[in-house]
């Protein structure tokens, strides 16, 4: 099954991003574990002071390796994914005659179903936050789940993502409608620690998902297969679907 997958660019840039992922989530884990103080320690910290008294700290990486990831999503290059790119104007390529009428009732579908995934994600998250405001967790468990929020946000693209299977339907990343929303996501139990790092994560997060959201508004008619081609699984470059689709033949074969 495995031997048939077809090693893309995009293939091979991901399964190496899968890989720091893991290796980032580890570092954290294995530091929330023995030393739990010091990632509370670093969260609470002032900006400036913090890096005085404490130099740059492997904390102090990851912080800015999330921040020019997000970056790197407000101007993105022509080496990241389709599904990413999918709202630029140069790879654009319209669908001679596609219907308006059929856009439109897309858009509407999808709004539903995304607006529904962000109040799902907003109640599930608070209660985290309940949870902090209580004093039942603290900001180092917060950072740890943002961390495997992180992980996931991977998973959810290479091999499973619930989102997807659920609720959006959608066929794969490239087609995803909310396919930017990954950051804010990913930080949303950031905004509950008042502190510099956490809030300037949960706040460009904030930005990137509002740009996004608003080029799916100025031009829908790129983010649906039946009006631009590019999104078409023959004009298909990045082929990051095939761990999904070699998974749901597997199940299939089961079945019998």
């Amino acid at each position: 099954m495995w031997r048939k997958l077809i090693k893309t660019d995009m293939v091979k840039r991901y399964s190496f991003k899968l890989f720091i992922r893991v290796a980032i989530f580890l570092f954290v884990f294995v530091l929330y574990i023995i030393n739990k103080e010091l990632i509370k320690e670093i969260l609470n910290m002032k900006f400036s002071f913090g890096i005085i008294n404490y130099g740059i700290t492997p904390m102090h990486v990851i912080w800015l390796v999330f921040m020019v990831m997000m970056i790197t999503h407000l101007f993105p290059s022509d080496k990241l994914s389709m599904a990413l790119l999918k709202n630029k104007k140069k790879i654009y390529v319209e669908v001679p005659g596609y219907s308006q009428l059929e856009l439109m009732k897309f858009v509407q579908e999808q709004n539903v179903k995304a607006w529904s995934i962000m109040l799902l994600w907003l109640c599930f998250n608070a209660i985290w936050g309940m949870l902090y405001l209580f004093g039942i967790i603290d900001g180092a468990d917060l950072f740890m789940l943002t961390v495997f929020y992180f992980l996931c946000d991977y998973i959810c693209i290479l091999f499973f993502c619930p989102f997807q299977n659920f609720i959006m339907k959608n066929k794969c990343c490239v087609n995803c409608r909310i396919y930017d929303w990954g950051h804010f996501m990913m930080f949303t139990p950031m905004l509950f620690i008042k502190n510099f790092y956490s809030w300037s994560l949960f706040f460009t997060a904030l930005i990137v998902l509002i740009h996004w959201e608003i080029m799916y508004a100025k031009y829908p008619q790129r983010f649906w297969s039946g009006s631009n081609q590019t999104l078409q699984c023959k004009h298909c470059k990045d082929k990051t679907c095939q761990w999904k689709k070699a998974g749901r033949v597997a199940k299939q074969k089961e079945k019998g």
